[in-house]
């Protein structure tokens, strides 16, 4: 396994000490999350964590909580009335627990379920931590179909910077999301305010959801080190 892995999977492990019997757990979406569901899992097998409820943020994860044997515990969010702790990964991620997400689309579902959750636990390695966001990651848009072109040429009137349609990896034609919407990628060419810009790309008729995550909504971030020690912000 290589350091970044190794990091990774450090982080994950130390999410399972906010996940207790009885909770109904949120999990997110990509590389990070998957080494968390793993975890969970062997805990649930072991009887560690005793009758969880997962809600999955994408159908990647649904998919994972199935191939995984846990279909008697995966629920949708109309099937609960809670969740109690959301774990997910990010893109990026600053000192003031502000969050890049989307790299895999799935930003929308994600952030309702962790905006819902009653504690909102972000894993990472390193490598995500950066002075400002975005640094090394655009800002994903879940924008309907009908409306990208609009939604671009407002970005780049009203913010300056440059937005690109993402194109599908493996298929043609742009990426389609789990909600059937398609997705921006926005450069900002200046430093943003999170805060501030979450609230105002959100206002843009077209625009489903902006994967901009203020750090007021987060409870904690855990970064695996390539070391492997653990800091917490």
């Amino acid at each position: 396994m290589s350091d970044i892995n190794t990091a990774r999977l450090i982080a994950a492990r130390e999410a399972l000490r906010y996940v207790a019997s009885n909770y109904v757990v949120g999990v997110g979406t990509g590389s990070t999350a998957m080494l968390f569901l793993r975890e969970l899992h062997r805990a649930v097998v072991d009887g560690r964590i005793k009758n969880v409820l997962l809600v999955p943020t994408s159908t990647e994860t649904e998919i994972e909580i199935l191939n995984l044997g846990l279909s008697s515990i995966l629920r949708y969010p109309w099937q609960v009335d809670h969740i109690d702790v959301a774990i997910d990964g990010a893109d990026e991620v600053d000192r003031e627990k502000n969050l890049i997400k989307g790299g895999g689309a799935a930003l929308t579902r994600e952030k309702v379920i962790d905006y819902w959750a009653g504690g909102f636990i972000v894993i990472v390695d390193e490598a995500k931590l950066v002075d400002r966001i975005p640094s090394k990651h655009p800002i994903p848009i879940e924008v309907i179909p009908f409306a990208w072109s609009v939604v671009k040429k407002t970005l780049e009137t009203e913010f300056g910077g440059r937005a690109v349609l993402r194109s599908g990896n493996g298929k043609r034609g742009p990426v389609v999301t789990d909600n059937g919407n398609y997705i921006l990628d926005y450069t900002p060419n200046s430093p943003i305010n999170p805060t501030e810009m979450e609230v105002r790309i959100k206002e843009i008729p077209g625009v489903v959801e902006v994967g901009i995550f203020s750090g007021r909504h987060v409870s904690k971030v855990i970064i695996g080190r390539l070391d492997s020690s653990i800091v917490t912000i």
